[in-house]
């Protein structure tokens, strides 16, 4: 009688190893989650996103027609793009990049595609947007720029903080001109 004892027991007792285990992947996941969506990984690879380097709210992506150009006069044989944008060059940056004995340094220079008529206002925020850009490129660590997709990130991340800091709609794209690191 004392095995029939013992397997009655035994389903008795109930593990807390997978209920334990499930928690601490959810939390993992969840954390997880939110990393890559509060540093902008999410933004940049999903086409469409809104901080990826192809939507731009109102702009189509490169290379596709532009039905309001059309519909605006925009039959001079081009683009659609030359008629309805302007672009607002923004001032070298060069920052150090080490805070150690190496010295390294990043230089950057870009431009920033605007709708025709915004380039005044734009321009009249440039120093805010000089601002926030060398306030980002600094914060850099030196590592997260040798990776293979850093540009694409940095590109939506830069972008979107020139979009915050001139208001919705004023920006559509900002296009990198230099990028050396050294």
């Amino acid at each position: 009688m004392s095995n029939a004892a013992a397997t009655a027991e035994t389903p008795a007792r109930s593990s807390k190893l997978p209920l334990i285990l499930g928690l601490v992947l959810a939390l993992a996941g969840a954390g997880g989650g939110f990393y890559a969506t509060y540093a902008g990984l999410i933004d940049s690879l999903l086409p469409g996103g809104a901080g990826s380097a192809g939507s731009h709210g109102a702009t189509p992506e490169h290379g596709t027609p532009d039905p309001a150009a059309a519909s605006h006069g925009g039959s001079s044989g081009d683009s659609g793009h030359s008629g309805d944008v302007g672009f607002v060059p923004l001032d070298p940056i060069t920052v150090n990049m080490g805070p150690r004995a190496e010295s390294r340094h990043l230089r950057f220079s870009a431009q920033l595609e605007v709708p025709s008529g915004n380039e005044g206002d734009v321009q009249h925020l440039m120093p805010r947007i000089m601002d926030v850009l060398n306030i980002y490129l600094r914060a850099l660590d030196p590592h997260e720029l040798q990776e293979p997709a850093a540009l694409l990130r940095l590109r939506a991340q830069m972008l979107r903080r020139v979009q915050i800091v001139t208001g919705p709609g004023m920006v559509n794209d900002l296009l990198v001109m230099e990028f050396v690191f050294n």
